[in-house]
């Protein structure tokens, strides 16, 4: 008796177990069936981003369009919108400028700092330097303009009497530091992609460390190497705040570094934070700044993206 109850007890808690079983297998098949959707989801959320952030510039910049011409908007060389002056190229030329003195600073110091880390570095200076270094990227950009603005603009005050207090050299540097990070991150990872075997078939050959590093090493990472110095120079087309409080607000075409320039990202904050008319001319001329910063960065990306397909080494 006691043994077919036993016998029948333990039945039931294998057809519990099964059912629980059961169960569980039909609630993983649910959430496998749940999750591509939701990834989907997040990726068609990215895309009509983007494709809202398009349409809304480019229908607001034919507002703009309608009372000024294209061509004298890109061909103009006076930008002061609140005289009826839209020729944009001050403010391209602004930043232009800004992001040349950013690459001068970053791309060597960038690129030096990922052969350090990846290739003379041990692991514990990697475990230090590497941290420090990225801390940079995530410095606010307001403390950066202020940064420039107190400190490197007086630095440099000291071998350029003459240098004002807004200028396109101190904007430009600190923008640079900025992007140190971005060039050495992703130089270096590219750096790490090289396989051991070819530094190993260098040495084999009687090749130096440095010999290694010039001529085995960044020509096999060059692809990667160059797209993050394409991507370390549209963020710093994209920079705002440093260059608005340190570079100044005087739309100023020139080239010479101790000058007050504005960018398009300057006059952007100028505009959207001063009085400006809904409706006007001069609050569609945001739109239409915007629309050419937003070319400036999407050529940016696709370069990169060119130069990361067309020189990418395969091993």
């Amino acid at each position: 008796m006691d043994k077919s109850l036993q016998s029948g007890g333990n039945r039931l808690n294998v057809q519990q177990m099964i059912e629980q079983r059961k169960q569980k297998t039909s609630f993983g098949e649910r959430i496998e069936k749940i999750i591509p959707w939701f990834l989907l989801l997040c990726a068609v959320v990215s895309v009509l981003t983007t494709v809202g952030i398009l349409f809304t510039l480019l229908r607001e910049s034919v507002g703009f369009f309608s009372d000024v011409s294209l061509v004298d908007f890109y061909t103009g060389t006076s930008w002061s919108p609140w005289s009826g002056e839209y020729g944009v190229a001050p403010l391209i030329g602004g930043t232009l400028l800004i992001t040349l003195i950013a690459t001068v600073v970053a791309v060597p110091l960038g690129l030096m700092s990922a052969i350090f880390l990846s290739e003379y570095a041990n692991d514990k200076a990697r475990r230090v330097i590497k941290p420090v270094l990225e801390v940079l990227a995530g410095i606010p950009t307001v403390v950066y303009g202020y940064f420039a603005l107190t400190f490197v603009t007086p630095m440099f005050q000291s071998f350029i009497p003459d240098l004002g207090i807004f200028n396109a050299l101190s904007g430009g540097f600190v923008v640079g530091i900025m992007i140190i990070p971005m060039v050495a991150s992703l130089s270096e990872d590219a750096m790490n992609s090289v396989p051991n075997a070819l530094r190993e078939g260098a040495y084999g050959l009687g090749a130096t460390k440095l010999e290694v590093v010039f001529k085995v090493v960044l020509p096999a990472a060059f692809s990667g190497i160059v797209a993050s110095i394409v991507l370390a120079i549209s963020r710093a087309i994209g920079e705002t705040m440093i260059v608005t409080i340190a570079a100044g607000a005087t739309p100023n075409l020139t080239m010479d570094p101790t000058q007050s320039i504005q960018t398009m990202t300057a006059f952007i904050v100028q505009a959207a934070t001063g009085d400006t008319t809904f409706g006007s001319t001069i609050y569609y001329s945001l739109y239409a700044v915007g629309m050419t910063l937003f070319v400036f960065t999407l050529i940016m990306n696709l370069i990169a993206q060119y130069i990361s397909r067309r020189f990418r080494e395969e091993y």
